[in-house]
């Protein structure tokens, strides 16, 4: 009796060099949450951890940037690198569920994340600080990390924070819901694994 082979694991490498960073990231979307991430920036590392477990993607970053001017650059090109590196990873998204959500509660901060891997990057951020900084991170970066995150990653995503006062509660529970949401909207359906999830046939474009 012929035995099926297993599908091949979904996995990508990117390299991605600026005159302000330098970056190397690879994913492994069939993973098991495994992760090791240095960005120089630690409360980044500690959200992009949180970010692999949950999705179960394993995750590796290497990060050098001009922190000595600021962080931000580091990281918007971060979320610039991984979103390129899941989008790589995933290929034409053949047979992947497409959308995922989650509402991710950590103690008093509840937050909603809804993803759509449809190729079309647009964020909706609805995540309100009463700080300007968490430890020595500007607090506003984290939009820009789920924005380029969304960009690169071709993902529409929509993350609202419906309330919390812990700041660090706060955006934890933003990486994850995304976490979980990534995870659900990666899972291949297995009654479609053939097939881009799409009436058209691609994803991209407009509906």
């Amino acid at each position: 009796m012929d035995s099926i082979a297993p599908a091949p694991r979904r996995t990508a490498s990117v390299a991605r060099t600026t005159k302000e960073t330098r970056i190397q990231v690879s994913v492994d979307l069939d993973g098991t949450g495994q992760y090791s991430v240095s960005t120089g920036v630690g409360f980044l590392d500690h959200m992009l951890e949180q970010l692999s477990r949950h999705s179960l993607m394993d995750l590796t970053v290497k990060a050098e940037g001009d922190l000595h001017i600021d962080f931000h650059h580091t990281t918007e090109d971060t979320g610039l690198a991984i979103g390129e590196a899941v989008a790589k990873a995933l290929g034409d998204r053949k047979g992947i569920q497409r959308y995922g959500h989650a509402y991710l509660p950590m103690d008093e901060a509840l937050t909603r994340c809804a993803i759509d891997l449809s190729n079309r990057p647009y964020l909706i951020w609805k995540v309100n600080f009463t700080r300007d900084k968490l430890g020595d991170m500007d607090t506003e970066l984290f939009k820009e990390w789920f924005q380029a995150f969304a960009q690169t990653a071709g993902a529409t995503l929509h993350v609202e924070n419906l309330y919390g006062e812990n700041n660090h509660h706060i955006v934890e529970s933003c990486y994850k819901a995304l976490a979980r949401a990534l995870r659900a909207a990666i899972e291949i359906d297995p009654r479609k694994a053939d097939a881009v999830p799409s009436t058209k046939g691609v994803l991209g474009g407009s509906l």
